[in-house]
């Protein structure tokens, strides 16, 4: 039997970086565009990170003797998850915190547009905006964004897993 000659963690990390620099290049965009807080746009986040898990996922398999099975897929894609979540949050963290230092600010004025839209009292709003604000700190927002991109990464890597995962003819069972 063949063994598989990359790791992987090496084509996890790589994917990882490339994941990472892809969100924050579509952070940048969305910013610039003006599409902050919009979370249907966000969604397409994820979208992008399912697409790089895959690839990753391909790459493995042409890397080495080109089968994966599910568990080194779903390893594969939770690995590039957390190091792209990692670079994309360090990113986002000196963002709010040296270069646009409103913009934190900006995220918290839609939130309560959205909610004076929905037809809240005013001491509804502001009890919300309370407690909002004491988790829109970026420190906050940088262990959020880290622990859902890894949560999410997850849950897409267990479907993407399951579609191009390649197990080894004597793993099949007749």
């Amino acid at each position: 039997m063949e063994e598989n000659q990359t790791s992987t963690t090496k084509v996890s990390i790589k994917y990882g970086i490339i994941s990472g620099l892809a969100g924050i290049a579509f952070f940048v965009l969305v910013d610039m565009l003006g599409f902050s807080g919009n979370q249907s746009i966000n969604y397409l986040g994820y979208l992008i990170l399912a697409a790089i898990i895959y690839l990753a996922h391909k790459a493995y398999k042409e890397e080495g003797d080109g089968y994966m099975n599910y568990g080194q897929g779903l390893g594969i894609g939770v690995l590039v998850s957390l190091v792209s979540s990692i670079l994309s949050s360090a990113f986002f963290y000196f963002y709010v915190t040296f270069i646009n230092t409103d913009y934190m600010t900006m995220i918290m004025d839609m939130q309560r547009a959205k909610m004076e839209e929905s037809g809240m009292a005013d001491a509804q709003i502001d009890q919300a905006m309370e407690m909002t604000e004491k988790f829109m700190t970026p420190g906050m927002m940088l262990i959020f964004a880290i622990v859902g991109t890894v949560f999410f990464g997850l849950i897409l890597s267990l479907i993407v897993s399951a579609i191009t995962q390649r197990k080894r003819p004597e793993q099949l069972v007749s």
